[in-house]
């Protein structure tokens, strides 16, 4: 039973990040079916979150009643985190993806386990030893995941099966520099998006670290987020009927997005931080894009390309070979506290003593 727990534990993180992109891919959909019938983003993002900290304030008052004081510090981080991870990030991917479009969300969304890496690595939270085969093979396992993930979403190839999606005739096809320039600005706004979101992560570990109090954390930075996203959408968004609800697919999305995309999902990934490091968080990105492609093809109805299957093959094997990497990293930390807290690892000083002095 001891090593039944003992590895349930070792493998919880790992399945609670699957479970994660999972949900994403749901959030995903709805959320795209909401604004396809004229929801506004900037919009959504306030009405989401501010459901998710109306339930996440009084739910972390009442299981945290003994927790430490907040400093003003602390606070300021909450602040910094809800900009970083909402007020930023969620904006700017709504509307990168209203400039261009859904597939080159999910392509620029893999450069951020790149850039969490490298801000890991500067700030010194992340140990990269070139001379290493572990870490050349967690290098490696990470390029492969991320060219994998740029496949699935670049590259479609044949269709399997010999069905193809003919556009519609009656929808007038925009000018090629008008859809290059869309394309250029979506960009750019999906690139801050991954770069906010692995300065997020670096500030969730950051945090974490100096505040145990995991579900607090969620709730403060979530309703600094609302804040700021609020008084952002009041500058932005000039028409009063967009902050009409209809009682339909949009308050679904909303629902959705404020429980599980806000309270599950942030709960799970600042777990997964604290037990793993923002590095470990990341590097599940690319198998979200996998996951999304063949759950379209089952709940939308959409032709599976031959693009996405080789691309979610490259996945799969960069994904297992950081885990084993990981896996190998981990024992080895393991095994070295076992050696140097061992008895006889403190006592052999003595027994060479006693062995020198018997030859002598």
């Amino acid at each position: 039973m001891v090593a039944v727990g003992s590895r349930f534990s070792e493998w919880s993180p790992f399945a609670a990040m699957v479970m994660v992109e999972c949900l994403d891919v749901g959030l995903t959909t709805l959320g795209k079916a909401a604004m396809s019938r004229g929801m506004n983003h900037f919009v959504f993002v306030v009405y989401s979150n501010a459901l998710a900290s109306i339930i996440l304030l009084p739910s972390s008052f009442v299981t945290n009643r003994t927790r430490s004081p907040l400093s003003f510090s602390l606070l300021c981080k909450f602040f910094l985190l809800g900009l970083l991870g909402i007020t930023i990030m969620q904006n700017c991917v709504f509307t990168g993806i209203d400039y261009s479009s859904p597939t080159l969300g999910s392509a620029m969304s893999n450069l951020t386990p790149a850039i969490t890496f490298v801000l890991a690595v500067i700030l010194r939270m992340e140990k990269l030893n070139i001379g290493s085969s572990i870490s050349q093979i967690k290098v490696m396992g990470t390029v492969l995941s991320i060219s994998g993930a740029l496949l699935v979403t670049l590259y479609k190839g044949s269709p399997i099966g010999g069905f193809r999606t003919q556009p519609s005739p009656s929808q007038p096809l925009p000018s090629p520099l008008a859809e290059t320039s869309n394309w250029v600005i979506g960009g750019l706004f999906l690139a801050t998006a991954s770069l906010s979101l692995a300065a997020w992560n670096i500030t969730q570990a950051v945090t974490v670290k100096g505040y145990s109090s995991q579900l607090t954390i969620v709730a403060f930075y979530c309703l600094f987020g609302t804040i700021q996203s609020a008084i952002l959408s009041l500058i932005v968004v000039r028409d009063p009927n967009a902050w009409k609800i209809s009682p339909d697919i949009e308050l679904i999305s909303i629902f959705y997005s404020a429980i599980v995309g806000s309270v599950v999902t942030f709960s799970v990934l600042t777990w997964c931080i604290k037990r793993k490091g923002p590095v470990f968080v990341v590097l599940f990105k690319p198998v979200g894009i996998a996951i999304a492609a063949f759950s379209s093809v089952v709940f939308l109805g959409e032709t599976l390309h031959v693009g996405s299957v080789i691309g979610a093959g490259i996945i799969a094997i960069g994904f297992y070979t950081v885990l084993w990497a990981q896996s190998k990293e981990d024992n080895a930390k393991s095994l070295e506290v076992d050696r140097q807290s061992s008895p006889s690892a403190q006592t052999s000083p003595l027994l060479e003593s006693l062995e020198r002095n018997v030859l002598a």
